[in-house]
Formats: structure tokens, sequence, C-alpha cells
């Protein structure tokens, strides 16, 4: 947009240019602009995209406007806003800027103040912390991580690699695999093998071969870090001033680094109850999977997906398991599927206790595994009840790790209540410097792989030019129980929620693994479900599957899903056969039809 200008006195011009030019040299990023223009406001979101601070003049505002853009044409040739400089170099309006920014010219000239030790310090040691390190790296910046484990109340701790390597989803898989040879023992008489001696599991050898594994993990992780020249401290990284951070190591030794930008990935931690006796008594799955002994009796706590998990792989170990649930199973899940999970487990001989909470944990005797008295209350009377266990597990939800980090300090906005960062759409928090991936981020699913895709992306945004977002929609899952649940997408009570009922058709149907016929095991137990829209060409918006490797069932069809999948398409699809993921492939029935939705055949 241009502008007639006023005269004015050669002073008046000189000190004019000397207070631009001083603005200029001032500040990283300049932008003259006009507030109700258009391109200017481009231009405002692409740098509040890469989450770089501006210092930004509205010559529309301001009461000599118009002789600034009379001096600054002279200075720059340009007679319309916006009028960019970068590093003291006039980059120009708005689309010599996009040009730059898709070239990498302007990441160029954007490079960080060497005044500061890093470009890019990363708090949190985890899965989407790391990747966005390493690409960042990758990239040409220089980098540190800092992750320091706080021990649990029970005094577990581990190495660099988060939650989901050191006391999640690996060992977790590895546990549940432990869980499936047993059952696959047990089939294999049916097939043949003749066990000439009673087979039994041994629990410190499964600990000591996952802890290996997992401690390979770990040193993998520290040596990607160093080929790719990215400093890893084991400190706990704590705001003390703007883009100002204290490093504090496990000896209590204080380093201070100063860095352009930061990224928080220091994830969640379990949560306890806040009753007598949870934190001296209790374990959570920080500290199941390096055990050193056998849990016994279990009482897991929690209606999670971490808690079916675990109570699912302790009783397919043969342990007897006992799921004590406050309110629904699988929360956010769907519902019908949550229900029939717990039925499979049933049939494995686990336990359920509906309605119920504890209220105190007792200590009867010590050992390994010792024994435990806890006393539960009913959530919707005064019935109480007591039970004896050797183990307490706790699985009630995750806190986030964000209360000790000197947030505050800076400005970032933290949701008081759930302890999760609120961010823009490019994981940006309310400090621009500060971004924030994986569990810790507001209303984002906790998942490892959107974690590290989260921080993969933002790293390319912030140093090599790319625009692409994190996918946070239509993220596939799967739950780890013996008999495992993968989805993707819409659960049936939200699509309808969302599309009413009206407009969905739901096909399902229970079906029979062909492994299973020989072997004897119940024919319907496993299901399949998918939910269309009818008035999107029968769009598959949920998919969903109960049955032997389902995460590996899922994985495939969410690509499809992100394609566009309908249920023609599937129908159109030739089937493997024989396997479970074929059914999807000949589903006739639908939910609305009210036709027996089980099984007729392999």
């Amino acid at each position: 947009m241009s502008a007639a200008y006023p005269r004015l006195s050669s002073a008046a011009r000189e000190e004019l240019r000397r207070r631009l030019l001083g603005l200029i040299e001032g500040h990283r990023v300049v932008i003259f602009s006009k507030s109700y223009c258009p391109h200017s406001a481009r231009v405002k979101e692409l740098f509040s995209s890469l989450g770089v601070d501006c210092n930004i003049l509205e010559l529309d505002q301001v009461d000599d406007g118009a002789s600034v853009q009379e001096v600054l044409s002279e200075i720059t040739n340009q007679r319309t806003v916006p009028s960019i400089f970068v590093n003291k170099v006039h980059v120009g309006g708005c689309d010599r800027t996009f040009q730059a920014h898709q070239s990498g010219v302007l990441q160029k000239l954007l490079q960080e103040d060497p005044a500061c030790d890093y470009d890019l310090i990363v708090i949190g040691g985890g899965s989407g912390g790391l990747s966005c390190a390493q690409e960042a790296a990758a990239l040409g910046r220089r980098v540190m991580v800092l992750d320091l484990v706080v021990p649990s109340p029970q005094g577990t701790s581990w190495g660099l690699g988060g939650t989901c390597v050191n006391v999640g989803c690996i060992p977790k898989k590895l546990m549940h695999q432990a869980a499936l040879l047993g059952q696959a023992l047990t089939d294999s008489r049916k097939f043949g093998w003749e066990c000439s001696q009673q087979v039994k599991h041994n629990w410190e050898t499964m600990t000591e071969a996952i802890q290996k594994h997992v401690g390979s993990l770990n040193r993998s992780y520290q040596r990607a870090l160093r080929e790719k020249a990215v400093a890893y401290v084991n400190s706990y990284g704590e705001f003390v001033e703007h883009h100002k951070i204290k490093a504090t190591d496990g000896n209590g030794q204080e380093t201070y680094y100063t860095a352009a930008k930061f990224v928080i990935a220091t994830g969640e931690r379990p949560r306890y109850l806040g009753i007598q006796g949870d934190k001296e008594y209790c374990i959570t799955s920080d500290d199941l999977f390096s055990l050193p002994y056998c849990p016994g009796a279990t009482l897991v706590v929690g209606a999670s997906p971490v808690a079916l998990e675990c109570a699912g792989f302790l009783a397919g170990l043969g342990l007897e398991v006992t799921v004590m649930v406050s309110s629904q199973l699988l929360q956010g899940f769907d519902q019908e599927m949550a229900e029939k999970v717990a039925s499979s487990m049933q049939q494995l001989g686990v336990r359920f206790l509906r309605k119920f909470v504890p209220v105190e944990v007792q200590q009867l005797e010590k050992g390994s595994p010792g024994k435990l008295k806890v006393v539960a209350k009913s959530t919707e009377g005064t019935e109480m009840i007591e039970g004896l266990y050797n183990t307490v597990l706790l699985a009630i939800g995750r806190d986030s790790c964000t209360k000790k980090i000197g947030l505050e300090k800076i400005g970032v906005k933290v949701n008081e209540k759930t302890g999760k960062i609120p961010v823009n759409d490019v994981e940006q928090s309310s400090v621009p410097y500060v971004y924030a991936v994986g569990d810790v981020v507001e209303g984002q699913p906790e998942l490892m792989p959107i974690a590290v895709q989260a921080g993969r992306l933002l790293a390319r945004r912030l140093f090599g030019g790319c625009l692409e977002k994190c996918d946070y929609i239509n993220a596939p899952t799967v739950v780890f129980t013996p008999l495992e649940y993968g989805c993707c997408g819409y659960a049936e009570e939200k699509a309808v929620e969302v599309y009413r009922k009206e407009n969905l058709e739901v096909y399902h149907t229970l079906f029979w693994p062909l492994e299973w016929t020989v072997a004897c095991r119940d024919s319907n137990t496993c299901y399949a479900k998918i939910i269309c829209s009818k008035f999107d060409n029968d769009r598959v918006i949920g998919f969903h599957v109960l049955g032997p490797k389902a995460g590996e069932i899922t994985q495939g069809f969410a690509a499809a899903m992100k394609c566009g999948l309908t249920k023609q398409l599937l129908d159109d699809t030739i089937g493997i056969h024989p396997t479970c993921a074929q059914v999807f492939t000949t589903l006739e029935i639908t939910k609305s039809s009210g036709l027996d939705a089980t099984q007729k055949g392999c």
C-alpha cells in the first residue's frame, strides 16, 4: 500500500532517518506495517508460525507515520508496506518475504544470535524431544537436550529415551509378548506338540532380558545424539529468566545455559491416589517393568489402557489379577469395544471390581512381594470392601511434568488443573520462543508416534523452511491387552455426537481366527466394526478391531483412512485368506438391520 508523503525539513529528515536505522539495528526483525493491510497480516502470521519475535511499527497508528514511510522509502527504495528487515537486511515486502521463506534465504537470515549458547534447548529426553533435537541438529543448528529422571517413590529410575522406551511401550509390548507365548504353549498341545514336563514362567529371567534390551536402546539414543552433535546433559532444566535456563545434575551442581528457542517435552508421570499408604506401598508402571521379583497376586487400580494392559499380561503369566475400576473402562475409547476387551480378559480369569476406589493401603507383611490389605469404598454408596494382595499397581492416569521447571517465571501459560501447556497449531506456547510437544500438550492424543512426528515437523518449520503441521486427527492406536484392541478415527459415541445417528451406518461382525479353531478357543470373542458417514460416500470415519495382532491390522487401515477409505473401496479390496484383516473386506451386517453378527464359518 502506497502513501502520499509530506515534506520534511532536512534536519527532521535526518533525525527520523537515524531513529529508523536505530530501530532496524536494534531488533532482529522489524516490520513496518499498517494495521488494516492484509499483506502485512500475512507476513505477521508467517513470522508467528516460525516462532520469531518481531518489532512491529503500525504506520497508521503513529503520529508521524506518513513521514516514517517517506524516509523509509528513501532507505529501501520501496514505497509500500509491509516492509521487512531481518538482522538489519531489508528483505522487502510480502511477496519477497514469502519467496525468501520458500527458498530458505529467510531461514539463513534468521540464524540465531550467536550471543546465545544454543539455537535450541530441548527440555526432556523422550521420543518427542529427541526427535525434535536430532532434526534441528541435522538442519545445522546448535542443539542441547536436558534430561534427568526423578526417581519414583519406590526409587526406580532409568536412562535416556523417556517413558515409551523405559517404562512404557517397549517393555509393555515385550511383557505382552511373554504372556502371548504362554497362551501359544497351551494352544500348541492341540496342534500336536507334546510337553514332557510342567512349563512355568520365570519373572526374573524375563525382566532381566527386557531391561538388557531397554539399556541397549538408552545407549543407542546417546550415540545418535553424539553422531548428530547434539549436546546431551543429564540434568534437570528450570527456567530462571527469559531465554535462560538452570541445569541441575544429580549431585546438585548447577550450570546455566541460554538459547534462542526452547521446546518443552517433559512428558508425564503416573498419578497417585493421595490416600494413606499409596506412595509407601504401591507401585506404578514406572516400577513394574524392572520389578526384581514376581508381583504375585496383584490389584490393578484404574481403567486406563495402561491398567488393562498390565492386568492382561500379568494374568497371562499365570498370576491372580483383580482390576478395580471407579467408572467406565478406557474412557474416551469406543465403549462397546471397551466392554468386549473386559469380557475377553475375564475369560482369562481377570476379576473386575466395578464402581470402587481404594481409600487405604496397609502393609501386613514385608517381602518380595509382601502382603497388603486394601480398603475400598463404593462410588455409588457407602459399601466398604477389603482385599488382600501381594502387590498394588496404580494406573489411574498421569500428571504432566511442568510444575517445577520455572514456566511461571517467563510467563508460559499452563492449565492449572491438568498441568498441560496450551499451544497453537504450530505447537507454540503463550511465549513465542517456547514450544511444547508430546504428552505435555493440552488437548492432543498422548501417543509416542504423534510426539515423534510433532517434534520432527516442529524442527523443520523452525529451522528448515517447512510449513507442514502435525496431523492430530485419525491417529491410530492399539491397546495391548491379551486380545489386542486397535482403533482409528471416531468412537461410535463420538461419531453419533458429531454426525448424528441417522447419518451413520455401522457395519460389524464377530469373527473366529483360523488359528483358534484347532485350539478350541472361543468362536465369538473377536470383533470388527467400521463406522461410515452416509452423506460422504460412506467414508470410513471409525475403525475398530478386537483380535490377534490388532495393532498390525490397524496400521494398514489407518493409511487407507488418510486416503479417504470408503465402504465401497473395502468391498472392492481382495482379502488375504485366511487372515483376521480379511474380515473388513466382507462386512455385510449393519447394526441398523438388527441381524445376528456372530460368525458362521472360517
